[in-house]
């Protein structure tokens, strides 16, 4: 008899030798992305790189510290040439501002605080470029996101990664158990950041101390007020700031000025107390403050659920997972209350301020790293 042996796993998790294994790695111009794709080609993997091009050309060429911009799509370039590969930028201005940028508008005016980071990943990166690398016959998609992936028991699993200042798991708790079979992400096992620049300087990348993007790619100094104006011109209507009982204490110039928990900038002084934002009513114009006390909140709404856990979101009647409700905000005890497959009641078991529709609320494994999936806070019914 006659024994097979199995083909071992390359370091993508797949039975191939590296040269037979096609990645196409997800370019964004910066430090991170550039870092996976020299070192998959120094693995010996058969890499294409690929650059989105997601809003006017003319106007990128000026902005600093944003992906996607004309200067990252040449550095983007210029990484491929010294490594090797193939490089492709693909023009997806129409879908990106039909998929994200319209929306943000539209959920910033209604008064909410939209993350369009997570829709870009959600219904760009991971909807259409990876369709597209799976067009050219690739095995895997990778990106320079830091999280981390593991193959489960039932599949494979989503994890934060292993530097928690780097962590992104907030911004993609949307990849679905399909898309999370082909993605793969090089950097999430890394301590920290400087780590990643140590190997783009070993692979001799220019980029090696290219500075980190900090805006949002469309919004250039996280000007969000001016971009929607420009979106939806006659947005910034005056109106009135009130306090909670209706009393008229000022005058703003726009609610898309605005946002829940803000403090500074209100122009209502002589108060005795400090007044926060706790409410945008938009349909009237109104900015509504009241004490920092009502901002905290312990009931959460939230729907569009993505779920990752092994068994269905309904089998159980709640889940004691930990929670974000905040990029910037460490996971929360928190009981989750699924209502259908895809909404649910989130109780914190200690009140948060500041929760805002337009939020994203990702779900945690309390004792661990992985990530059980999550979805977007809104006003609720």
């Amino acid at each position: 008899m006659t024994t097979l042996t199995e083909t071992p796993l390359n370091t993508l998790g797949l039975p191939k030798a590296p040269a037979d294994t096609r990645v196409v790695v997800a370019m964004s111009g910066g430090v991170d992305s550039s870092v996976v794709a020299a070192m998959l080609k120094a693995e010996g993997y058969d890499v294409i790189g690929v650059t989105l091009q997601l809003y006017d050309h003319g106007a990128a060429l000026a902005k600093k510290n944003a992906c996607c911009a004309g200067v990252d799509i040449h550095d983007a370039r210029r990484v491929a040439e010294e490594m090797g590969f193939p490089h492709y930028v693909l023009d997806y201005e129409n879908i990106f501002r039909e998929a994200v940028i319209d929306e943000f508008a539209d959920s910033y005016l209604a008064g909410a605080t939209p993350v369009p980071c997570i829709r870009c990943n959600e219904r760009v990166k991971f909807k259409d470029l990876l369709a597209t690398a799976r067009d050219l016959d690739a095995d895997c998609m990778a990106t320079g996101h830091y999280i981390q992936r593991f193959d489960g028991a039932d599949g494979p699993q989503l994890h934060s990664a292993a530097d928690p200042a780097r962590d992104q798991s907030y911004f993609l708790f949307s990849t679905t158990p399909e898309q999370l079979a082909f993605l793969r992400f090089p950097l999430g096992h890394l301590k920290t950041k400087d780590e990643t620049r140590a190997l783009a300087r070993r692979f001799g990348l220019q980029v090696a101390d290219k500075p980190d993007s900090q805006d949002i790619c469309f919004v250039p100094n996280g000007d969000y007020a001016s971009v929607i104006e420009k979106l939806r011109p006659g947005a910034g209507a005056p109106g009135e700031i009130v306090d909670t009982e209706g009393r008229v204490l000022g005058r703003h110039e726009g609610v898309i000025h605005y946002t829940i928990g803000q403090r500074r900038g209100l122009g209502i002084g002589g108060l005795t107390d400090p007044l926060y934002v706790v409410k945008l009513d938009v349909d009237n114009a109104r900015v509504i403050v009241g004490p920092k006390e009502m901002l905290a909140t312990r009931i959460v709404p939230v729907r569009e659920i993505n779920w990752l856990g092994d068994a269905p979101f309904t089998s159980k009647a709640e889940w004691r997972l930990a929670v974000k409700v905040r990029s910037t905000r460490p996971p929360r005890e928190a009981v989750v209350r699924p209502i259908s497959d895809t909404e649910a009641e989130v109780e914190l078991l200690a009140p948060e301020e500041g929760v805002s529709p337009g939020q994203a609320c990702v779900f945690y494994d309390p004792e661990g790293s992985r990530v059980f999936g999550g979805g977007w806070i809104w006003q609720g019914r």
